[in-house]
C-alpha cells in the first residue's frame, strides 16, 4: 500500500539552482532529495513541493510529499534521509497523511521573509542569509506604502520579466498581511499570501526598498500596482535575503 509521506524542509540556497529539479543537470534542491529517496527506496521517488524557489533563496519551512509503499517507521525515513542529504539540506519535519494531500494544490498560505542588513558595516556571519543595506531608510513609510499589498490584486507589475506559462495565465494573488519589523541592526519584511509569483516577494521589497530610501515619491506602491506593468517597478532585491518561511494548509 502507497503511503504518503509529508516533509518539512531547511535550506541553505545558496549553492542550489533553486528548488525544482532542472533539464540540465545543475544542482537543485529537489534533486538532492529525491537522489537521497532512491537510495533509501532503490528506485526512483517522485518530490511534489509545495512550489519552487528561486536560486540563492532559502527555506526554514518548505513542504514536500512523496508516495512509497514502505514500512519503515516515519523517525527510520527522516534518519535515513538526513543521513544522505548534503550538509545544506536538513528534514526538520516528517508526518504520514491522507491520500488527499498534494504539497503544492493543498496549500492555503506561505510566508516569506526578507531581512535585510541595515548598517554602515557589513556582516561575516549572516552574509547568505540577508541584503546588506547601509543606506537610511524610512520605515514608518515603507509600512504605510506596504498596506496597499494586502487584499485581492493583479500583482503583474511585481512578476518576473520572463514569467511562466502558468503565471500568464493569472496573475491575480491574495496578499494576508505585509509586516516590516526591526531588531537591532536588522530589518525583517513578512508577507503572508495564498501564492506568490515567480520573483515576487523580491520585486515587492525592491519597490519598498526605494521608498524607504526616497527614491520613490509617496504614493508608489499603489500606483505601480494598479498599472500591471513590470517595466514600472524597480529592479528585485538580490536572492539571498529570501526564505520561505512556512506553509500552511
Amino acid at each position: 500500500m502507497l503511503r504518503n509521506i509529508k516533509l518539512t524542509i531547511e535550506y541553505d540556497g545558496t549553492d542550489f539552482y533553486g528548488w525544482q529539479v532542472q533539464v540540465k543537470s545543475q544542482r537543485t534542491v529537489q534533486a538532492e532529495i529525491e537522489k537521497a529517496l532512491k537510495k533509501i527506496f532503490k528506485k526512483h521517488v517522485t518530490l511534489f513541493g509545495s512550489g519552487r524557489t528561486d536560486s540563492g533563496v532559502h527555506a526554514l519551512g518548505q513542504v514536500a510529499n512523496f508516495h512509497a509503499a514502505t514500512k519503515l517507521p516515519i523517525a527510520t525515513i527522516q534518519t535515513a534521509l538526513n543521513a544522505n542529504l548534503p550538509k545544506d539540506i536538513a528534514v526538520v519535519g516528517i508526518e504520514e497523511v491522507g491520500p488527499r494531500f498534494h504539497a503544492r494544490f493543498s496549500v492555503k498560505s506561505k510566508t516569506y521573509r526578507y531581512t535585510i542588513l541595515n548598517r554602515p558595516a557589513r556582516c561575516a556571519l549572516q552574509r547568505r542569509f540577508c541584503l546588506f543595506y547601509p543606506y537610511s531608510l524610512n520605515l514608518r513609510l515603507m509600512r504605510a506604502e506596504a498596506k496597499a499589498l494586502v487584499g485581492r490584486h493583479d500583482f503583474r507589475s511585481f512578476q518576473a520579466a520572463n514569467p511562466s506559462r502558468d503565471e500568464k495565465a493569472t496573475t491575480v494573488r491574495t496578499v494576508h498581511r505585509v509586516e516590516i519589523k526591526k531588531k537591532d541592526d536588522f530589518i525583517y519584511i513578512d508577507i503572508e499570501a495564498d501564492g506568490f509569483l515567480y520573483k515576487m516577494v523580491r520585486n515587492i521589497v525592491g519597490t519598498l526598498l526605494g521608498i524607504g530610501r526616497g527614491q520613490l515619491p509617496k504614493g508608489s506602491m499603489r500606483r505601480i500596482l494598479k498599472r500591471k506593468d513590470r517595466t514600472v517597478a524597480p529592479a528585485p532585491a538580490k536572492a539571498q535575503g529570501l526564505t520561505l518561511l512556512k506553509v500552511e494548509y
